[in-house]
């Protein structure tokens, strides 16, 4: 038998043992049945006789779901037991009447699954007949609906939850359909938005006049024939509730959405929006107050604070005007000292009677006055025509009362009925109150300056005087350090003037009588004292940070004990010297001479701190300096090493430790100090960019720390000392330009020049050099002081000259260190520097290695 899956079920299924037969004496209508239940894609199900045996097809059979296959050729109820009363009545009502039965989504309780599920189904019964037209079975189709129930009673509840929404929503909502926009929707929101008014069925126009006026239905228009959404925010919107009532003044943020069909074209507009007038009166309040305490800050007289306060509440409101008014002491009449208009609206008078009306009487007493129409309000209606002669129809008056008696009124005009809500009342009400009491501060502060002039001038002369004494105290205290320091220097120079001048004089002396027996050993003390001045001069320098410095890559640990040997010599055996230096430390570029006289220096005085011997320790180490550690020490933060001195001396009490570093202080007996060691340490660690700190206790010991900036890159090695001997010679006759403008330099250095060979060329000022650099004479390199006269200085003029001889080679000589000249020591291949005082044995081997390199 034909038929798919369940054809074949149903050809090899055992139908002697049912009621039916066997299938070859099946009658007619029954195969007939089958064969038609076979084809469809429709779930059937054929029901023979009484008994109901079940005959069914391949999508039927889906349906049974776990019941297929048992389920053919059974008893309907014992196949369906859950629902077999209701399957044994269906049987018999269609079998015993011959007429078709039908359930639209019916719905049953079946197990599926092993669980008792609610299904919903459409149920189709019709008799099948034999030849004498007797129904001997039912040909039942079996839909299921499940699906499609459920999913519309999602959609009914989805409905329903949409309109109790649509209802509750706080925002107004409204739906009209078709180009005159007829309401077909409009939730309680809305309505109560245009006044609770009927709305559904009729067409904008009809119910909102005042939105087709304020350009609303040319809006909608617009969003109709265009189908773009229309938005806006804090738009106003006034509308008139009542014909006999002030219009309401609303602000609203709001949507027209379009509503399109099919083909997408507009069929109707959906609106939503909310009622922004409180949020909107609370933010204006607000601006407003804010405007007026800057206006209060800024006023400088009470008639600019009551104009400036009289504009910013008229703006505030959309008033027509505000103003304010004093009353005239000992009458009933007001005078305006200031008022603010609107565009159109005509000044009031400058005098206001109180003597007429109820209206005067209430602001006598103190009565705050609102007024929607002047010609509806008791107090106004007696004066309703006067009243708009003059352009006011609403009003508010704020009396200002003192001592029980009315000293002003601030007032706002409208020119047409309005409606004051309370908010508006507040804001007035409360610009009153800060007008009254700014103009009351300024009245005082007007008085307390007048009352004041006198007495600022006494106090500014008196500042004068007292001016005057504390910069006499200053010059005097800058004397004063200027007389220590000079006193210092001339105590020193002078012993050491004595000692040259001395020697020299003592020279000459044995020249003249013929007695060259021990010349050298005055010499050698006029030299001695020579050379002493100019390290006095260095450690001066070095305090003011104008030494100049040779600034290199440097090795500090690689330093320290390239100079233990020497230090330990210098303290002492008593002394024990001892090392401590940190693993990777960073180098640090310094002038490395000057560190060693620096270690060297504060050696000695921990030398001097032990006269019974101890312990020296030099620690270095890496020190990263925080924002706070470094503002202590004067630096800026980042990464420093450090050098550390320590000893187990006498150590110094605070009040020393403040002075240590001043020039020429010294706790050592007169004649073994001078006072500028740690001054020359303090000024050559802040010339390096670091720092210096001391820490002490009486008793145990002092520490004196130098902090110096790290180099990112290698340290130079050290070189080898160059081989001492005679003053190297010219080899080939090369040419020096000495440009010095004090003649006596000049001199000694032209002579030795001309001694050792070379060609000596010399000029006074930088003009004079550059004019010889500018020719085509021969110079090998170029000897100049820094500072020169005639406004051009050595660095500049030997910049100047490098643009024609961009090989010249340049040394430097300077007394002391013009550090921005010299660019801080970092100067351009070819540039050198020598500092005064100089040997000539120094000088010539400078010049030799220059002029050779």
């Amino acid at each position: 038998m034909d038929g798919g899956q369940l054809g074949r079920l149903i050809a090899q299924h055992d139908w002697a043992s049912t009621s039916l037969g066997p299938i070859d004496d099946w009658p007619d209508a029954l195969r007939t049945a089958v064969a038609l239940m076979l084809q469809s894609p429709v779930p059937i199900v054929t029901l023979w006789g009484r008994e109901g045996v079940m005959i069914y097809n391949d999508a039927y059979s889906r349906f049974a779901g776990e019941r297929h296959p048992s389920l053919l050729g059974s008893n309907v109820r014992e196949g369906w037991g859950e629902i077999a009363s209701f399957n044994d009545n269906v049987v018999s009502h269609v079998l015993l009447g011959n007429q078709p039965l039908s359930y639209k989504d019916m719905e049953l309780a079946l197990n599926r699954d092993g669980q008792l599920r609610t299904l919903w189904v459409d149920l189709d019964y019709s008799p099948v007949l034999d030849q004498t037209g007797t129904p001997i079975g039912v040909f039942a189709i079996v839909v299921e609906t499940t699906e499609r129930v459920l999913a519309q009673r999602t959609i009914a509840a989805e409905r329903e939850r949409l309109a109790q929404l649509f209802e509750q929503a706080p925002s107004f909502m409204a739906v009209v359909r078709g180009p005159e926009h007829r309401f077909e929707l409009a939730n309680p929101a809305f309505r109560r938005l245009v006044g609770d008014r009927a709305v559904i069925g009729s067409t904008l126009p009809q119910v909102l006049p005042d939105a087709v006026d304020q350009g609303y239905l040319a809006l909608l228009d617009r969003v109709f024939a265009d189908g773009q959404v229309y938005a806006a925010q804090g738009a106003p919107y006034a509308m008139q509730v009542h014909p006999q009532a002030a219009p309401v003044r609303r602000v609203v943020d709001f949507v027209f959405q379009p509503i399109k069909d099919e083909q997408g074209q507009p069929i109707g507009i959906f609106i939503e929006g909310v009622d922004v007038t409180d949020r909107a009166r609370a933010e204006s309040a607000r601006e407003a107050l804010v405007a007026l305490t800057d206006a209060i800050r800024d006023a400088r007289e009470p008639a600019q604070l009551g104009l400036l306060a009289s504009a910013i509440l008229g703006r505030a409101l959309a008033a027509g005007r505000v103003g304010y008014a004093h009353a005239i002491e000992s009458s009933q009449v007001l005078q305006v000292t200031c008022e603010w208009r609107a565009a159109g609206i005509e000044p009031l008078d400058p005098m206001l009677d109180l003597r007429y009306g109820a209206l005067g009487s209430a602001l006598e007493t103190g009565e705050l006055v609102a007024v929607e129409d002047v010609c509806d309000h008791p107090l106004t209606q007696s004066m309703a025509a006067p009243l708009e002669s003059r352009q006011v129809r609403a009003l508010i008056n704020v009396p200002v009362i003192e001592q029980g008696r009315l000293v002003a009124i601030l007032y706002v005009h409208e020119s047409q009925v309005r409606h004051w809500d309370e908010q508006e009342i507040a804001l007035v009400r409360e610009f009153a109150e800060r007008l009254r009491t700014a103009e009351q501060r300024l009245h005082g502060e007007a008085a307390l300056r007048h009352a004041n002039e006198t007495l600022e001038q006494r106090v500014e002369q008196r500042t004068r005087e007292l001016m005057d004494t504390e910069a006499a105290l200053h010059q005097a205290q800058k004397m004063e350090a200027v007389g220590q320091l000079t006193g210092g220097l001339a105590h020193d120079f002078n012993n050491l003037l004595t000692a040259i001048t001395g020697g020299l004089e003592l020279l000459k002396m044995r020249l003249a009588q013929g007695r060259t027996t021990d010349l050298d050993r005055y010499i050698n003390i006029a030299a001695s004292a020579a050379g002493r001045a100019a390290s006095l001069t260095h450690r001066l320098l070095a305090f003011s940070r104008r030494q100049t410095l040779s600034p290199k890559p440097t090795d500090v640990k690689q330093l320290v004990n390239g100079i233990e040997e020497l230090i330990q010599r210098t303290v002492g055996p008593s002394i024990t010297v001892e090392t401590v230096n940190a693993a990777g430390l960073w180098p640090s570029l310094i002038d490395p001479s000057q560190l060693e006289n620096a270690v060297l220096n504060l050696c000695i005085n921990a030398r001097d701190a032990m006269p019974d011997g101890g312990r020296i320790t030099i620690e270095t180490g890496n020190r990263w300096m925080d924002r706070r550690t470094a503002s202590e020490r004067g630096i800026a933060p980042g990464q420093y090493i450090s050098l550390s001195v320590s000893d187990t001396g006498t150590g110094m009490p605070p009040e020393v430790i403040a002075k240590a570093f001043d020039p020429f202080f010294t706790t050592k007996p007169l004649g073994l100090g001078t006072g500028l060691g740690l001054s020359m340490i303090y000024g050559f660690a802040r010339q390096s960019g670091g720092a210096v700190s001391i820490y002490s206790e009486p008793d145990k010991g002092s520490t004196v720390s130098i902090y110096l900036p790290r180099y990112l890159g290698e340290a130079d090695q050290p070189g080898e000392a160059q081989a001492s001997g005679d003053a190297p010679r010219s080899l080939q006759g090369e040419t020096v330009l000495v440009v010095d403008d004090e003649a006596a330099v000049r001199v000694l250095v032209t002579e030795v020049l001309g001694d050792l060979g070379y060609a000596p060329l010399e000029a006074e000022d930088g003009a004079s050099g550059l004019r010889i650099l500018n020719s085509d004479a021969r110079v090998d390199l170029l000897v100049t002081d820094v500072g020169l006269p005639g406004g051009m200085n050595g660095r500049q003029m030997a910049d100047a000259a490098r643009v024609q001889r961009p090989g010249l080679k340049v040394l430097f000589i300077t007394g002391y260190a013009e550090n921005a000249v010299l660019s801080h020591g970092h100067l351009e291949p070819g540039m050198h520097v020598l500092t005064k005082p100089f040997s000539l044995d120094e000088l010539a081997g400078r010049i030799r290695e220059l002029i050779a390199s």
